[in-house]
C-alpha cells in the first residue's frame, strides 16, 4: 500500500470541495456518534487520520482493496490506524500504533495502475485492543476514546485565546508560503468547531509522522491546542527565514553568474553529448570514500574538502587542483598491507638465487624476516647499502622485495637538489604535485612496499631547499609514522614502509641522515666471485636477451677469468657483463649470417673480439730507488697506485705533481719533515737533505688524488730515494702517517686487498688497527698474501727497504 503525505497546501489547492465547514454542533453531533467495538481495519502508513479531517488515500494491497470495497457496500465505517514502520507490508497488532481514528468512506475511486484511492473522513478516536481477524483483511476490536475538551470557567478564557493565535498563525502560515493559494485562509475562518481547528491544523503540519501520531494520542485538548501551535510557530520561523534568504539571494544576475548558467548550460549538452556530469564525479567519490578503510581524521578532512569542491565553479582553475587532491587522497593505499612472507627458508633461497655472496646483507634481511615473524608488528629498519658501482646494490632491492612477497618501487635520487621532489608542492598553487614518497606509494599500491632510494649520495641542494634534509623525516623510524607531505597536508604513515638506501661515497652524505641508516658495507668482488657471477647469472642473462640459446654459445670459466683479469679494472661486474654482451653479439652476427663459428668461445676468439688486452697494474715498476706501490681507493673500487720521488742539486724544496689534492700533499710534506727530524733513525746524510731538491710524482696525472692513504708510502718512497736502496718488489702498503711517526689507520681495505691480489702483491703493509678490517674478509679471498702490521714508521721501512 503507498500513501502520500497530505500537507495543507495540498488539501487546499486539489480536494477543495473536501474542505469541512461544520459548526460546532455538527462536530458535537459526530464526536457523540457511537460505533460497534469491533470494526473492519484498515493499516496505512505516512498519513496520520485526525477526527473531523478528510484525507485521501492510495491502497494498493489485496486486503486493503478488498475491504475497502466491503466497507463501501456496507455503512462505509471502518478503523484507520497508522503503521510504526511504513516498510512493513503484513502489519500485526505490535506493528501497530495503538491509537487510531474511525473514519467514514466518502467516494472511492479506482486508478489505472489497480490501486485504489478512497476519500475518508475521521469521526473519533479509538484505542486499539486487539486484532480478531487477519482474513479477507484485518478486523479489529476497539475502544471508543473521549478528548477532553471540557474546560473549567477559569480556563475557557486561555482555551479561547490559544485557538485565536493558532488560527492566526495558520494563516500567516499561509499568507508566508507562497505555495499555498490565499483562499486558504477563508477555509480557516470558517472552521468553528474548537476540536476540529486543532485536529485540522495538526493534520496539515509538515513534522515527522511519529509526532503527528503524538498529537492524536494527546487526549487533552488544550495540551493538543498548545503542542500544535508549537509546531506551527517552529514552521512559521523556518518559512519566514526561507523567505528571508530567498530575499538576500534574488538579485539581478551579474556577469559572472550569467557565465555560471552558461557553463551549467554547456555542462548539460556535453551529458547529452556522452559525457561526465560535475554531480557524477561528487557521487562517485562519495562511493570510493565510503570504501576507504581510513582513520576518521582522515575521512573527515576528506568529506571537508569534498564539500569544498561542491562549492567551486568547475571552469575555475582551483577546481582542477582541488580534484587531483581528491583523487590522490582517494587513490592512496591508506591503511592496506601486502601480506609478507614469513618463510625464511624461501627468503634465503631467492637471495642466494639472485646474488652470489653479499653475506652481511642477506644475514641482516633474515634477521628482519625473522624477527617479522616472531613479533608480528615492527618498525621498518633503514638501511643503506655502500659500496662501489656494478656491485648488485640496486638489485638486491628487488630481490629483498621479491623475498618479502612486496610491491617494489626504485626512486632514483641521483642530481636531487629541490625539497618540493621529497615533500611536494602546497597544493595553493597551479599545477602542484605530491613528493616522490607519496607518488611511490600511490604507485605501489600498499603502504608497505620496499622502496630503493637510489644513489642517496648524489643528492645537492640549492636555492630551492636541502632534499637531504627533507628525507630525515623519510629515514627516521621515530618519526616517519606520520611523514607530513606539503600537497596531501595529511600525516601519512611510512613506518612499514622498507626503505633501502644506496652510495658509493658515504663522505658526501649530511651526517644527521647518516645517522638514521643501518650502512652495510658492499665491498667488491673478487676474480674468483666474477667469475661465478658471470657464469651462473651474466651470461645466461645476455644469452637470453640476445635470443640466443645455451647450446648456441658456451664461455668456460677459464675464458671469463680471462676477460675479468685482461679487460676489466673494477669492484663491481658492469663492464664484465658489457664485455660479455659483446662476445654474445658476435655470436649473434655469426648465427644471422649463417656462418660457421665455434660454439665454444676460447681465448684467441675473445681477443678477436674484444681487442688487445689491457696489461694488468704490476708491482714490478719498483725496480729502482724511490719507488713505492701504494694502494688507493676509487668510486669503482680498489687499485694500485705508484708513488715516484727524485732528487736533484738544489736547496731541499719539495715539488709535487699528479694531480693531488690538499690532503694528500700535506702527507708528503709531514713525510719529509718527519725524515729531516729523524735521519740519524733511517742513516741518511743530512748533506743530501740539503743540497737536493726533491720532486714527488704520482702516475695518470690526469686522475685527481687525495687523502691521507699515501702517506706511509710517501715516506718509504723519500727514504728510499735518499738512501739509494731499493723497494722490495711485489710489496704494497698503505696508511697515514703522523709527525710523530705513528702510523694510524686508514679506509677501503677489503678493495685494496683485492686490488693488490690482482695486481700479483705477496706482501701488505698495514696498521694494526686494521686487523679487524683484514679479519672480515674470507680467508680465500687473501689466499697468497703475507699481511704485515705495523704501528710506527720505523717498522715500515725495515720491512720495506
Amino acid at each position: 500500500m503507498k500513501f502520500d503525505t497530505l500537507s495543507l497546501d495540498q488539501v487546499i489547492q486539489n480536494d477543495s470541495e473536501f474542505i469541512p465547514l461544520m459548526s460546532q454542533d455538527e462536530e458535537d453531533k459526530m464526536m457523540n456518534e457511537s460505533f460497534p467495538s469491533v470494526l473492519p481495519l484498515l493499516p496505512v502508513r505516512n498519513v496520520v487520520l485526525f477526527p473531523g479531517v478528510i484525507v485521501p488515500v492510495t491502497a494498493g494491497r489485496d486486503k486493503s482493496i478488498k475491504l475497502l470495497q466491503e466497507a463501501q457496500k456496507s455503512d462505509k465505517i471502518i478503523a484507520v490506524i497508522t503503521q510504526k514502520d511504513n516498510k512493513t507490508d503484513e502489519p500485526k497488532f505490535e506493528d501497530l500504533h495503538s491509537v487510531g481514528t474511525i473514519g467514514k468512506i466518502l467516494k472511492l475511486l479506482k486508478m489505472p495502475d489497480g490501486s485504489s484511492m478512497v476519500i475518508i473522513q475521521g469521526i473519533r478516536k479509538f484505542a486499539l485492543n486487539s486484532i480478531i481477524e487477519d482474513t479477507p483483511y484485518l478486523k479489529a476490536e476497539v475502544t471508543l476514546l473521549d478528548d477532553k475538551n471540557k474546560t473549567a470557567p477559569k480556563d475557557k478564557e486561555h482555551f479561547d485565546a490559544l485557538l485565536e493565535s493558532l488560527r492566526e498563525t495558520a494563516i500567516k502560515t499561509i499568507h508566508e508560503n507562497p505555495a499555498i493559494p490565499s483562499e486558504a485562509s477563508f477555509a480557516l475562518k470558517n472552521i468553528e468547531g474548537n476540536t476540529l481547528l486543532v485536529n485540522f491544523v495538526a493534520s496539515n503540519l509538515d513534522i515527522p509522522l511519529n509526532e503527528k501520531q503524538h498529537l492524536l494520542e494527546i487526549q487533552n485538548l488544550i495540551e493538543r491546542a498548545s503542542q500544535t501551535l508549537k509546531h506551527l510557530n517552529l514552521e512559521l520561523q523556518k518559512i519566514t527565514l526561507k523567505n528571508s534568504i530567498q530575499d538576500k539571494v534574488n538579485t539581478d544576475l551579474n556577469k559572472q553568474q550569467r557565465e555560471y548558467f552558461l557553463q551549467q548550460q554547456m555542462k548539460t549538452i556535453q551529458e547529452e553529448l556522452g559525457g561526465v556530469s560535475y554531480e557524477a564525479e561528487l557521487e562517485e567519490m562519495r562511493a570510493k570514500c565510503a570504501k576507504k578503510k581510513w582513520s576518521k581524521s582522515v575521512k573527515e578532512h576528506f568529506e571537508k574538502e569534498l564539500n569544498r569542491l561542491a562549492r567551486m565553479n568547475s571552469q575555475s582553475p582551483d577546481y582542477g587542483v582541488q580534484r587531483n587532491y581528491l583523487e590522490l587522497m582517494l587513490d592512496l593505499p591508506w591503511e592496506k598491507y601486502s601480506k609478507d612472507n614469513f618463510d625464511i627458508n624461501h627468503a634465503e633461497k631467492i637471495l642466494n638465487k639472485d646474488h652470489f655472496g653479499l653475506e652481511d646483507v642477506k644475514e641482516r634481511i633474515l634477521e628482519y624476516l625473522a624477527v617479522l615473524r616472531l613479533k608480528g608488528d615492527m618498525k621498518s629498519p633503514i638501511i643503506c647499502l655502500y659500496g662501489p658501482p656494478g656491485v648488485g646494490k640496486t638489485s638486491l632491492g628487488k630481490s629483498i622485495a621479491s623475498a618479502l612477497g612486496r610491491k617494489y618501487i626504485r626512486m632514483a635520487l641521483g642530481g636531487l637538489h629541490d625539497e618540493s621532489e621529497i615533500r611536494g608542492h602546497r597544493k595553493t598553487y597551479i599545477g602542484a604535485m605530491p613528493g616522490r614518497i607519496i607518488q611511490s606509494i600511490k604507485k605501489a599500491g600498499t603502504s608497505n612496499p620496499v622502496i630503493v632510494l637510489d644513489e642517496i649520495d648524489k643528492v645537492s641542494n640549492s636555492g630551492h631547499g636541502d632534499p637531504s634534509s627533507a628525507l630525515l623525516e623519510v629515514l627516521d623510524p621515530e618519526q616517519n609514522s606520520a611523514f607530513h607531505d606539503n600537497f596531501l597536508d595529511v600525516d601519512y604513515d611510512l613506518s612499514k614502509v622498507l626503505f633501502i638506501a644506496t652510495a658509493n661515497n658515504l663522505s658526501t652524505i649530511q651526517p644527521a641522515l647518516l645517522d638514521r641508516m643501518e650502512i652495510i658495507d658492499i665491498s667488491g668482488y673478487t676474480i674468483e666471485e666474477k667469475v661465478e657471477i658471470a657464469t651462473k647469472y651474466l651470461l645466461p642473462k645476455q644469452i637470453l636477451e640476445h635470443g640466443l640459446n645455451k647450446k648456441d654459445v658456451s664461455i668456460g670459466k677459464k675464458e671469463i677469468e680471462f676477460i675479468v683479469q685482461a679487460y676489466t679494472r673494477e669492484s663491481g661486474v658492469r663492464n664484465l657483463e658489457r664485455k660479455i654482451a659483446k662476445i654474445i653479439r658476435n655470436t649473434a652476427l655469426s648465427i644471422s649470417r649463417e656462418q660457421k663459428y665455434n660454439k665454444k668461445v676460447n681465448r684467441a676468439k675473445i681477443e678477436e673480439i674484444l681487442g688487445p688486452p689491457m696489461m694488468p697494474e704490476e708491482s714490478e715498476n719498483n725496480k729502482v730507488p724511490g719507488v713505492v706501490t701504494g694502494l688507493a681507493w676509487t668510486q669503482v673500487g680498489g687499485d694500485i697506485l705508484f708513488i715516484e720521488s727524485i732528487l736533484s742539486k738544489g736547496s731541499g724544496k719539495l715539488s709535487m705533481t699528479g694531480n693531488l689534492g690538499n690532503v694528500m700533499k700535506e702527507s708528503a710534506t709531514i713525510a719529509l719533515e718527519y725524515i729531516k727530524a729523524n735521519y740519524k733513525k733511517f742513516s741518511i746524510d743530512p748533506k743530501i737533505i740539503e743540497e737536493s731538491n726533491i720532486h714527488i710524482h704520482v702516475p695518470e696525472g690526469a686522475t685527481p688524488k687525495d687523502g691521507p692513504s699515501a702517506g706511509i708510502a710517501m715516506l718509504t718512497s723519500l727514504v728510499s730515494s735518499f738512501t739509494g736502496k731499493k723497494v722490495k718488489s711485489k710489496w704494497a702498503m698503505t696508511g697515514e702517517i703522523t709527525l710523530r711517526g705513528k702510523v694510524l689507520p686508514v679506509g677501503g681495505i677489503k678493495e685494496k686487498i683485492l686490488a693488490a691480489k690482482r695486481a700479483g702483491i705477496t706482501d701488505v703493509i698495514l696498521c694494526e688497527e686494521n686487523k679487524k678490517d683484514i679479519e672480515k674478509i674470507k680467508p680465500d679471498y687473501i689466499k697468497g698474501l703475507n699481511i704485515h702490521y705495523v704501528t710506527q714508521m720505523s717498522e715500515v721501512i725495515n720491512l720495506a727497504i
